[in-house]
């Protein structure tokens, strides 16, 4: 038996799992069927708490998506983490340094119960992100369906593709999103976001994610499309994302310094898995 939380970020979900009091083993296929929201749980990702690989960090936090493949970043997951180890009283620190499959992330609860996280430094060169490119551009293009696609891209820890858009009511994020994260391009897929400038500091964000689709929710997402927005002088240094389920505040200084990323965290009930 193992013990678990579902908790979600705006609606992006998750199943949160105590991997250091408890021995946790899950295949790729197990992980599958957890995700299936008819015959499983149901969630957009898996968190692993585990114990640090660093003498300066609490925590390990590992991330699988629905497909059972494992990633190295998550914001909205990062947020959760940081609620859970509170909450099931793993720590008492106001903030929290954790390790990750792409550095280390810094959590810090605010006095109004909401969650900063520190997400790193964003990461702009092709091989960085990854993608296929001869040089680092604000722009890139792709053809799709015999159209050509205009994008940027970063890297918040996972690869990143951001599309300006006029109406994200009408934005083909199912079927382009798709087709986008698993292009060639990207050697390892990429997230997709479909961005609506609102004005300087308010945009509207959907997120096609990576090995699972469109969420409610994408905290790196957010970063990546407030990042892009700021390199093509669109945006100013704090900005308001509206997504789906909820609004996030993201601040960038500029090439060189962190993002950080504030918003919510909810737990909503706790069960056990019988494998």
């Amino acid at each position: 038996m193992i013990n678990f939380t579902k908790m979600h970020g705006l609606g992006n979900d998750f199943v949160v799992i105590d991997a250091i009091n408890q021995h946790v083993d899950l295949t790729a296929d197990q992980i599958r069927q957890l995700s299936d929201r008819h015959f499983g749980i149901g969630f957009d990702q898996l968190l692993l708490v585990e114990k640090p690989l660093s003498d300066d960090a609490d925590f390990k936090y590992r991330i699988f998506n629905a497909d059972g493949s494992e990633v190295a970043q998550c914001g909205n997951g990062a947020r959760c983490f940081a609620r859970f180890v509170r909450d099931k009283q793993l720590t008492d620190k106001n903030e929290i340094r954790v390790d990750t499959n792409s550095g280390q992330l810094l959590l810090r609860f605010d006095e109004d119960d909401l969650i900063t996280v520190n997400m790193g430094v964003p990461r702009h060169a092709p091989d960085e992100i990854p993608m296929l490119a001869e040089e680092e551009s604000k722009y890139y293009t792709v053809t799709v369906n015999d159209t050509e696609k205009a994008f940027g891209a970063v890297s918040m820890g996972n690869p990143h593709a951001v599309l300006q858009v006029n109406d994200i009511k009408t934005a083909p994020v199912t079927e382009l999103g798709r087709e986008l994260e698993r292009h060639p391009v990207f050697p390892e897929r990429a997230n997709i976001g479909f961005m609506q400038v609102v004005d300087r500091q308010r945009i509207k964000l959907r997120v096609y994610e990576r090995g699972t689709g469109e969420t409610l929710a994408c905290g790196s997402g957010a970063c990546a499309a407030v990042v892009i927005g700021i390199e093509h002088n669109l945006l100013e240094p704090d900005v308001f994302v509206e997504l789906p389920g909820g609004e996030l505040k993201i601040s960038w200084a500029g090439r060189g310094e962190p993002v950080f990323m504030r918003g919510p965290a909810v737990s909503v009930f706790d069960g056990t898995l019988n494998l």
